[in-house]
């Protein structure tokens, strides 16, 4: 992992600073004392971020964060000013920033900073899985699954999926197929709950010609089309009984036959099957049957639901953010606050919906709680007891940091890490909750 820092700062003792602290923590740091002595090292050497200061001669950061921009558009930079002002954090985070911290700097923050960008063990998980662009997991409960689907993938072994709607259950369709031997061939999804009875034998199988009414010439089916390569059948659970027979049979010898034939075809398929349904239940209820269920199941995988990986929450909203929106948007900490606190029924599918939404209604750069649904604010806004109850941002924003020190037991460190605040802003809006007669001690 690249673990190489670039400390810029005119500041020599600030400089020094910081180059000893990051380089104590097993951080490799180089320094340049302006910003364009930055841009010359950055086209030198290839660095995991960048700590730059913002008021600095011949060049400032702002300046030189404009230019690195350009150059290097996916490379971090953690800004630090001694002027905690809102109009340059918010032209700083426009420009690309990845953060601000002001002066006196907190090392305790620096280094949380540091760490979230590129030291984390979540970030190493994915390289080793190797996961697309477009597959997002934190939760170790998602990546062990992920973890295990990657060993499992290059067999020709079914698999059967399960887990509440809208959780992912195509994506991991999707994995295996590009994880297996199979990825040059075809992939071929069918929606069982979309096609009606009468027809689904015909869609998975194929018929002759004249085998039913409207059936003017010969059709080949799903089988037929995903030979040597894989088939998804989503939704297994709305298959007719008395076609599932038929379904065992091509998993057990790889043949069927086309409906009103007698001749008997050959299919080399990979089947991965999903269902929302509790599957011993449907077995119990004599609606599937159980050789069936142990066929599809060598491999079972049971995908978590969204409120039993919160982890994933906001790495997810940041990821739909970045499909709905072609400008650089962000979550104010209170919305966030409420994404991470409501229980998603819809899981995966509804947290999209949600962000799309509130990309529609978002005229800037931040993504407010006014912006979500009155349904995830209304049931999951944070409520403390000692605060009166209100409607406004400034009112969500207060109970959400007077929470979180509660949650924190009073430590305003820990407190103003969880809130993505510095300490130093913690402390300001602690004092000014305090004059307006909250209980802050």
């Amino acid at each position: 992992m690249n673990k190489k820092i670039l400390v810029v700062d005119d500041d020599n003792t600030q400089r020094t600073l910081l180059d000893s602290f990051l380089s104590s923590k097993g951080f490799s740091c180089t320094s340049a004392v302006n910003g364009r002595k930055a841009i010359d090292a950055i086209k030198k050497s290839d660095f995991a971020m960048v700590v730059m200061d913002v008021q600095m001669p011949e060049m400032s950061g702002l300046e030189a964060l404009r230019e690195i921009r350009e150059q290097h558009p996916h490379l971090p930079v953690l800004l630090i000013t001694a002027y905690a002002d809102v109009r340059d954090a918010v032209t700083a985070i426009k420009d690309g920033a990845l953060d601000y911290l002001s002066k006196p700097v907190d090392l305790k923050e620096l280094l949380a900073a540091v760490e979230d960008t590129i030291g984390t063990t979540t970030e190493n998980n994915e390289e080793k899985i190797d996961l697309p662009k477009d597959v997002v997991a934190r939760s170790s409960s998602f990546l062990s699954i992920l973890q295990e689907l990657k060993i499992v993938a290059p067999s020709t072994a079914s698999i059967l999926i399960t887990g509440e709607s809208g959780t992912g259950k195509e994506i991991l369709a999707n994995l295996t197929h590009q994880w297996s031997e199979r990825q040059g061939q075809a992939l071929v999804k069918v929606n069982c709950a979309a096609i009606p009875e009468n027809l689904m034998e015909s869609e998975l199988f194929g018929h002759e010609k004249g085998a039913f009414t409207g059936a003017s010439q010969q059709r080949e089916g799903h089988f037929h089309e995903a030979n040597g390569g894989t088939l998804f059948l989503d939704e297994i659970g709305e298959m007719p009984v008395n076609l599932q027979a038929k379904l065992l049979r091509v998993l057990q010898d790889g043949t069927y036959q086309r409906l009103g034939s007698s001749k008997t075809c050959q299919s080399d398929v990979r089947l991965i099957a999903a269902t929302n349904q509790n599957i011993e239940e449907t077995i119990a209820a004599g609606q599937f049957r159980e050789d069936l269920f142990y066929r599809l199941s060598v491999i079972h995988l049971t995908i978590p639901s969204l409120r039993e990986r919160r982890p994933d929450i906001i790495p997810l909203a940041q990821h739909f953010v970045r499909q709905f929106s072609q400008n650089k948007v962000r979550f104010s900490h209170p919305a966030e606050t409420i994404l991470e606190s409501y229980d998603w029924p819809g899981n995966v599918r509804e947290l999209r919906n949600v962000i799309e939404r509130a990309c529609l209604l978002s005229r800037g750069e931040i993504i407010f709680p006014e912006q979500l649904p009155k349904k995830i604010r209304g049931e999951n806004r944070p409520a403390v007891n000692s605060t009166p109850a209100g409607n406004s941002m400034q009112d969500i924003e207060r109970d959400t940091i007077l929470q979180t020190l509660m949650e924190m037991k009073g430590n305003r460190t820990q407190a103003a890490k969880k809130l993505g605040i510095s300490r130093r802003g913690l402390l300001y809006k602690l004092q000014k909750y305090k004059e307006e007669g909250y209980g802050v001690d």
